[in-house]
């Protein structure tokens, strides 16, 4: 299977060297210049692993608490680099081992009448510029919501194996020796992680490919501008046309809200007022969430002299047509740099 993220630098470098004089004077500045530049990278890898960006903040400065008070131990037999996503990733197994309520839980499909799974505590990724080349190297497809979903319903070790042998391109020993794991379970565990990823992934692909995480294509980008404009004018029809038959459709975390089929969709929309009353006046901004085009709506009420902020939807596009709607409230937008409220002209 190809990977797309750079391999663990080779051990013992000047910054492995200079960490471990570091380590015996303790000088904490120099520490954070050393260990700083990874910070980025592990939030990444962290939201990976736990599908939460709050939670995905607090283990990475927990991996950074942990990285200082284990920093005698640093012995230069693994890059500074390799490290530190050590420690991550143990920081994140220990949170996932206490928070039993981190699991997909089973649903009632909207809609179809199906059965199947929602992942309550997901929430987005604020895309923002690359700054470094490992961040550069993040595939888009390791971190759009359908691949952080499919994760989620791996059990938390072979979750680990996964990201680090299939999105970091880890050597499977150095994955096993990370996970305490013997290189046969290692092996295992990956075999397993794949069947379950395909059964959960769009298509049941496993392919990750390398297009950088913010490019949208200019269909992506037609497809969103006319999104934007049906919400703005209440064109329910022209809305309608952009949506795929099969559209799934979910807001977590609310519980049980999620509707398969496009007429059922925009007919819970119809059903929950868009389009009248309160919800008439709306303003759309455009940004990206997990490598995928996101509309964030502002509504102005009846008297009020701003819009404000009301939810985002993160799109997924398959063929020209949405093929998906996560949407998340309003408390993300801070995230994204977008503001509480926008003034009306």
């Amino acid at each position: 299977m190809e990977t797309t993220e750079t391999r663990p630098a080779s051990p013992i470098g000047a910054d492995e060297a200079e960490f471990m004089n570091v380590a015996r004077s303790g000088d904490a500045g120099r520490f954070a210049l050393l260990t700083e530049r990874y910070r980025r990278e592990l939030l990444v890898h962290c939201y990976r692993m736990l599908a939460s960006y709050e939670d995905a903040q607090d283990l990475t400065q927990e991996t950074f608490l942990r990285a200082w008070a284990k920093r005698e131990s640093f012995q230069g037999r693994a890059s500074l680099r390799t490290w530190m996503y050590r420690i991550a990733t143990n920081a994140c197994l220990d949170f996932l081992e206490k928070r039993r309520d981190r699991t997909p839980v089973p649903i009632e499909l909207q809609g179809d009448g199906g059965t199947g799974t929602e992942v309550l505590y997901l929430q987005p990724w604020p895309d923002s510029e690359p700054d470094g080349p490992h961040e550069r190297a993040v595939a888009r497809e390791t971190i759009e919501l359908a691949f952080i979903v499919a994760v989620q319903h791996l059990p938390a070790r072979q979750r680990a194996v996964l990201i680090l042998r299939d999105v970091l391109g880890w050597p499977a020993q150095q994955t096993a020796d990370t996970l305490e794991l013997t290189l046969a379970s290692a092996n295992s565990a990956l075999q397993r992680a794949r069947a379950t990823m395909r059964e959960h992934l769009p298509d049941g692909r496993l392919y990750w490919s390398a297009r950088a995480k913010h490019e949208l294509s200019a269909d992506e980008q037609r497809l969103v501008s006319a999104y934007v404009r049906a919400h703005e004018t209440l064109d329910i029809d022209g809305l309608t046309a952009l949506l795929r038959a099969d559209l799934r459709f979910a807001m977590p975390p609310e519980p049980g809200v999620v509707w398969v089929g496009r007429e059922a969709t925009v007919q819970s929309w119809i059903d929950g007022g868009f389009g009248r009353g309160d919800y008439v006046d709306w303003k759309c901004r455009t940004t990206t969430a997990n490598g995928q085009p996101a509309v964030a709506a502002y509504l102005r009420r009846p008297g009020s002299q701003a819009y404000e902020a009301f939810a985002m939807d993160v799109l997924r596009v398959e063929d020209g047509l949405v093929a998906e709607i996560v949407t998340f409230g309003s408390d993300v937008f801070e995230w994204f740099g977008l503001p509480p409220r926008l003034e009306a002209s």
